[in-house]
């Protein structure tokens, strides 16, 4: 597993040499642009959209929009000096609860990782002490000269930092249209059909039993193209049922969703 960032945790005093690894990965399908006569990748240079020059690399530097056509250039090193400490620390400010970090914080997910056996102690000092207090660590991290407001807790055998979006970051769920519209006074049959239907509905979390069945089907196709198998053709989408109102919908997904009894033979009783 590759070392994505190297730094410490600075909790208190106390500084924890630690790494951190990207705990997930994009397991998408890539598909390539191709020239449909030749069969060859489509190749995308950088050119400069007033002169129409290609630019190589080290020509090229960051800036600032701050009006149409017009653009501030920020050097690596401004960029640099604008943090605090040059060395690189996740500052924990403050603990808090995990239920009182709405899901639409988080942003992405890194393992974290001793970096040297003399940090090991402070390193499983902290994961126990995050463990046994059921709350979790709220810190400033910088990556990529970015950043980030994190959460640590407590995972497994290890610990694991979720970098969250910032409240501003966070769009009002006001601005979504049609909200206004909703009704607040549901029918109370419908309801109770809809409550039923979630508790028919509601299991346990078991993360391996779901699966992304359009990847697979992505990567069999591609698969039996590589063989020189022909594509199977997609059959008939089945017929929709009619239904003409919301009641009958639910009534019907009471129905479909209901757990089927097991049957078991009856003995017949021997004289």
């Amino acid at each position: 597993m590759r070392t994505m960032w190297k730094g410490s945790i600075q909790f208190g005093l106390v500084y924890i040499p630690v790494k951190l690894y990207t705990a997930t990965e994009n397991k998408d399908v890539r598909l390539r642009m191709l020239h449909k006569e030749c069969m060859a990748p489509i190749n995308y240079t950088r050119t400069c959209s007033k002169c129409g020059k290609a630019v190589e690399n080290e020509a090229i530097i960051k800036g600032y929009e701050y009006s149409p056509g017009q653009f501030v250039p920020i050097s690596e090193q401004e960029l640099n000096d604008l943090q605090e400490d040059g060395d690189k620390h996740v500052e924990i400010i403050n603990f808090v609860k995990l239920d009182e970090i709405d899901p639409i914080y988080y942003e992405k997910s890194y393992f974290i990782g001793p970096d040297s056996g003399n940090g090991l102690r402070a390193f499983s000092l902290l994961k126990q002490a995050i463990q046994d207090s059921n709350k979790i660590a709220i810190a400033n991290i910088i990556i990529r000269s970015k950043q980030h407001l994190a959460a640590i807790r407590s995972f497994e055998n290890g610990m694991l930092l979720e970098t969250l979006y910032y409240p501003d970051e966070v769009r009002s769920v006001s601005e979504v249209p049609g909200l206004g519209d909703l009704k607040t006074d549901n029918a109370p049959k419908e309801m109770m059909i809809a409550n039923q239907l979630i508790d028919q509905l509601t299991t346990v979390f078991q993360p391996e039993h779901y699966k992304d069945d359009y990847r697979l089907k992505l990567e069999k196709l591609i698969e039996d193209k590589v063989s020189g198998m022909p594509a199977k053709q997609k059959k008939g989408r089945a017929q929709q049922p009619n239904v003409v109102d919301l009641l009958s919908a639910l009534e019907a997904s009471v129905k479909e969703t209901k757990p089927k009894r097991k049957t078991t033979a009856r003995r017949k009783k021997t004289v």
